[in-house]
């Protein structure tokens, strides 16, 4: 898939989705534009992530990160995942995002070093509380 199908199909799933958080909210979609549609959708993630629909928001935005790394890195084993320390209080464990073993889990799930998970619609919540603890420690 070329980086600019890639692009447009980015652009469908956020609009889809914005569309639908505008509606549900009644509040103006934002303009059909990806950093727009993206600003639009973080701002109402909370609200988003309560839905029902969750878990296929999650979904679809896992596709489009598949797609986006393999429009842009094709090669197997290049990706760099993202290490960080675990969001439960007390634990010593790391999350890790690497694709390697997402694909081993079957994408489905994400856990840290110590056993702590979170199943697909969860993952978006967890970036905010690991910012949240990132400017704890550096505080």
């Amino acid at each position: 898939m070329s980086a600019l199908d890639t692009r447009q199909n980015i652009l469908a799933v956020l609009e889809s989705w914005s569309e639908f958080v505008a509606e549900k909210l009644g509040k103006s979609a934002p303009h059909r534009s990806v950093p727009q549609l993206a600003q639009f959708l973080l701002l109402h993630l909370g609200w988003l992530a309560a839905q029902p629909a969750a878990g296929d928001f999650a979904e679809e935005i896992e596709v489009l990160r598949a797609e986006l790394l393999g429009a842009v890195d094709p090669g197997p084993g290049d990706f760099r995942a993202l290490i960080t320390e675990c969001v439960v209080d007390n634990c010593p464990g790391t999350i890790s995002t690497s694709s390697h073993r997402a694909a081993n889990a079957g994408g489905s799930s994400i856990g840290c070093s110590s056993g702590h998970t979170w199943e697909m619609h969860e993952w978006i919540l967890l970036r905010p509380l690991v910012e949240r603890r990132q400017q704890a420690v550096g505080a």
